[in-house]
């Protein structure tokens, strides 16, 4: 998104009914580094204000689905990580294997509790042979890659404690909005 003034997020907002997250996030920014707004910045603000409690205008929340196969990848690639790394004095980066095979797996998209465990299923079903073969390849290609010194794996050969804090807040990131029931 351009860098627009209040006055245009505003008018914006109005016309399609929505303030985006990057529409919010650019008010919150103009606000934050003016020393002091303009009246008119304080009219617009005002406005989308009331068009927000009326519900002209709405917000729409950071994150409002899920893709579930990230959750099935980080999975499949935590446990095929920690076995290699137990057995080995490889070590490899979660983030990148997940990421490669991500980038060559069908979204699964879900906006529901219920819709991300079908999709889940569906997906358990259907597609986990494809899921496998996709993380695999990702970790031959990082074991195949020389070691850089700046990388840092993301789960290290540590205890179990440390083990579940880091793929805690792996899940933290990946998910932050999704709860398994």
């Amino acid at each position: 998104m351009s860098v627009m003034s209040i006055e245009k997020i505003v008018e914006q907002a109005l016309q399609d009914g929505y303030l985006t997250p990057a529409m919010e996030a650019e008010v919150g920014r103009i606000c934050d580094n003016a020393s002091e707004l303009s009246i008119e910045e304080y009219m617009a603000l005002d406005r989308l204000m009331g068009a927000l409690l009326t519900g002209e205008v709405v917000a729409v929340p950071r994150k409002q689905f899920i893709n579930v196969m990230e959750e099935l990848v980080l999975t499949e690639a935590i446990a095929r990580v920690a076995e290699i790394e137990a057995t080995s004095e490889s070590s490899l980066d979660v983030g990148d294997i997940a990421a490669y095979a991500l980038n060559r797996l069908p979204p699964l998209y879900a906006t529901t509790e219920e819709g991300a465990n079908y999709q889940s299923l569906r997906a358990k079903a259907e597609l986990q042979e494809l899921i496998s073969q996709q993380v695999s390849e990702a970790i031959r290609r990082n074991l195949d890659q020389p070691t850089l010194d700046n990388r840092t794996p993301v789960l290290a050969k540590n205890t179990g404690n440390e083990v579940l804090r880091q793929v805690s807040t792996l899940l933290q990131v990946y998910a932050p909005s999704f709860e398994q029931k």
